[in-house]
């Protein structure tokens, strides 16, 4: 029997994207309690070690995938995503511990993402199209900008 396939739409992306959010900030809160208990070092290698064993189990239980039309293997610069994603978890479980807490921690997170993804975008890297940096982009900058600094300084 097929696995069910959900409609990606212009709404349920969004609705990922936030469930992923979400599953971000549970992650690294699980991360921090357990780098208070020993170290950011060991949080990092048993969150990895365990992910990675959930991802074979997922990976397993999968149906075989019918790639079409690419025959060319992935840059290796596509190999390095468990670089940063540990950078995170274990400089996330620093932040955490400290005056950031949670909600400052993400809220600054999500600034480094959103201007790395300008970034990206506008230079093309990674393979991106690129894409021109606009007004509104500064625009979206402002909320988020004024948000962190709410939060990590108070009204």
């Amino acid at each position: 029997m097929p696995a069910p396939r959900i409609p990606l739409n212009r709404l349920t992306l969004p609705a990922l994207a936030l469930f992923a959010g979400g599953l971000l900030a549970l992650m690294i809160h699980s991360n921090s309690q357990l780098a208070r208990d020993s170290n950011p070092l060991c949080a990092s290698w048993l969150a990895h070690g365990i992910g990675m064993l959930a991802a074979l189990l997922i990976w397993l239980a999968m149906p075989p995938s019918k790639t079409i039309g690419r025959s060319d293997p992935p840059p290796i610069w596509a190999y390095l995503g468990g670089v940063p994603g540990a950078l995170v978890v274990s400089l996330a479980a620093i932040t955490v511990n400290s005056p950031l807490a949670m909600s400052g921690t993400l809220a600054i997170g999500m600034l480094g993402q959103v201007l790395f993804g300008l970034f990206s975008d506008h230079f093309g890297w990674f393979g991106l199209p690129k894409r021109r940096y606009r007004l509104p982009d500064t625009l979206a900058l402002l909320p988020i900008l004024s948000g962190c600094a709410l939060l990590i300084f108070g009204a």
